[in-house]
């Protein structure tokens, strides 16, 4: 009897030594993840650096690959990591987050559906360091994303965006076709959100997708990622991505390409 085809979502997982002691909580979060039949995961953990910090840390799991590599923040890691992400799709997360119970079979199950959605994000609930949680009142409704909308309240709320890009879950080709992270010292997250939102809709589940611990040594959380300077650049440089990505008006899935009702994934019924 020939073995059942096991189709595959890649989570990525961008590691430095601060942050490696959660990585046994984000691989439980991982283990407790039930997928439909035929699917399966493998997790890429890539260290920014070449430590001996990190590998105690890594589970003994053969569904688990460790790759290190010199420092270039977790961009470059995610992005590099890329090379061992043999899948249809691509979760993030950070090795300080925990998945929600069943975000996988949702975000999964929101692309199946529609091949005309690129990417999903989910609800994301603050983990405060007394193991409370907060939430974030400024939740769209479940249902897809149209294109610009994440780009259009990015610009008009201080550059921040209505989801989060750490419940992100995308199709690796165009993951790929962006060039994965950008390469920045921070935001590179908000940045490749920004660019998939700029060629393809997308798909917010309001249920609870990720806890995003908040702790002392977390990068967002140093100062030089609110210096005035270095964040104005940074938001200049992923806002122009996304408005040449915008103008050139290159889009997923092609224009040309069949939806499995046989019409254009973009196109809509005529009127009567």
């Amino acid at each position: 009897m020939s073995a059942v085809v096991c189709r595959r979502i890649v989570i990525v997982t961008a590691v430095h030594a601060p942050s490696a002691r959660y990585l046994p909580e984000a691989y439980e979060s991982l283990r407790a993840q039930e997928l439909p039949t035929g699917w399966g995961w493998h997790w890429v953990i890539q260290e920014d650096g070449t430590t001996g910090e990190v590998a105690p840390y890594v589970p003994a799991d053969a569904r688990v690959t460790f790759r290190q590599g010199r420092p270039g923040g977790p961009g470059v890691a995610r992005t590099i990591a890329l090379a061992h992400a043999e899948g249809e799709y691509v979760k993030v997360l950070d090795a300080d987050d925990r998945l929600a119970t069943g975000v996988l079979a949702r975000d999964l199950a929101a692309l199946e559906r529609d091949p005309g959605l690129g990417w999903a994000t989910s609800s994301v609930l603050d983990l405060l360091p007394d193991g409370s949680t907060a939430g974030f009142a400024g939740d769209p409704a479940e249902g897809p994303i149209e294109r610009g909308a994440v780009l259009d309240h990015w610009k008009t709320h201080d550059f921040r965006a209505q989801v989060h890009p750490a419940s992100l879950f995308v199709r690796r080709d165009l993951l790929a076709a962006l060039g994965g992270w950008m390469a920045l010292p921070a935001s590179e997250d908000t940045g490749v959100l920004l660019a998939l939102n700029s060629v393809s809709r997308g798909w917010f589940s309001a249920r609870t997708g990720l806890f995003y611990r908040k702790w002392d040594g977390q990068v967002t959380g140093q100062a030089a990622h609110v210096d005035p300077a270095e964040r104005e650049a940074r938001m200049a440089v992923v806002e122009t991505r996304a408005r040449a990505l915008e103008s050139f008006r290159w889009s997923y899935p092609a224009p040309d390409a069949p939806a499995e009702d046989g019409r254009r994934p973009d196109s809509r019924p005529p009127t009567a």
